[in-house]
């Protein structure tokens, strides 16, 4: 049964015990055909088979605990960062905004606290241009309606919204005057 294949160990011999073995039967071992021969002469058994090589999580182990250090690193400042922005929005921090002064309208009676309302992002006031002259408004209508009927519609649906828009331009072009908007 132990000629031809590897031994089967119960228990794997530890390194330093192959290297031992090694240095004390430093002869390689004999080839198979004169085995069976020398078997009878001498009966040492064959030295063990070389220790499978070690998996790559063996290999780099001491990279383990780096790896997932610098991970819990990563997250945990990623973790940080959104709350930080979170409680900046709920807490209702607007950035580059000066404070607003919080006024109270309860009576004096009752101790209610207020807690201030968060404003909304200041906004530019809207700027009233000077309406478009007429002749101008027309021009800027045969452009449009040029421009769609350059359009080529994908399908049927996109080619009715066209028609329409169309339309709608050609009555603002017959009309003689042009509502403002």
């Amino acid at each position: 049964m132990s000629e031809g294949g590897p031994k089967l160990f119960t228990n794997k011999p530890k390194k330093a015990q192959v290297k031992q073995y090694q240095q004390q039967h430093p002869s390689p071992p004999p080839p198979p055909s004169m085995a069976t021969s020398a078997s009878s002469q001498n009966p040492t058994p064959p030295p063990p088979p070389q220790p499978p090589k070690e998996s790559f999580a063996r290999r780099y182990r001491f990279l383990w605990p780096l790896l997932l250090t610098v991970n819990f690193a990563v997250g945990a400042y990623l973790f940080t960062r959104t709350k930080q922005k979170d409680s900046s929005i709920e807490g209702g921090e607007v950035p580059d905004a000066p404070p607003s002064p919080i006024s109270t309208t309860a009576p004096a009676a009752t101790s209610v606290i207020e807690k201030p309302v968060p404003l909304p992002p200041l906004v530019e006031p809207i700027k009233v241009r000077e309406p478009i002259p007429e002749n101008q408004q027309r021009e800027l209508f045969k452009w449009i309606l040029e421009e769609k009927r350059k359009v080529k519609p994908k399908d049927a649906e996109e080619k009715k919204r066209i028609d329409e828009e169309k339309a709608i331009l050609k009555q603002f072009l017959r009309a003689k005057s042009i509502p403002s908007l």
